[in-house]
């Protein structure tokens, strides 16, 4: 078993070979990327290969999503981006409480090291979603 299968597995997830690449994909990924974008690289070739379609794409990060393997941004320019969860940080308020860095020259939009302090959270408040999303210009398009 591969650690990919077991990484599945291990989520109470069926390894099947488009959760495995979807999965390998992502967690080859350096920035968060956009459902359009998976499209263009799982859509067009299952859809030749017959594989599968739209709907099982659209389960499987769903699946991911809820067993905590991905999450998704949502940065304000109206289009959902995921990125492989923290397998470290766990707890409280979810696997993923750190801020992300959108870009807006180039669009890309990653996840910040630093994790947010859950003691500035009230203990009497129950969180339900975070989304914290600083926008500036990434280092490569400062460059330019």
């Amino acid at each position: 078993m591969t650690k990919t299968e077991k990484k599945l597995s291990s989520k109470g997830i069926r390894p099947t070979e488009m959760r495995l690449k979807i999965h390998k994909y992502l967690n080859r990924k350096t920035y968060a990327v956009s459902l359009n974008e998976m499209q263009k690289v799982f859509i067009a070739k299952s859809e030749k290969n017959k594989t599968a379609n739209r709907t099982t794409f659209y389960r499987n990060l769903k699946t991911f999503e809820d067993k905590g393997l991905i999450h998704q941004i949502n940065e304000g320019t109206g289009v959902a981006k995921f990125a492989i969860s923290d397998k470290k940080a766990k707890g409280k308020y979810g696997t993923d409480l750190h801020m992300h860095f959108h870009c807006t020259v180039c669009g890309k939009t990653i996840c910040l090291p630093d994790r947010i302090s859950k003691q500035n959270l009230p203990d009497d408040y129950e969180i339900n979603d975070l989304n914290l999303v600083l926008k500036g210009v990434c280092k490569n398009c400062s460059k330019k």
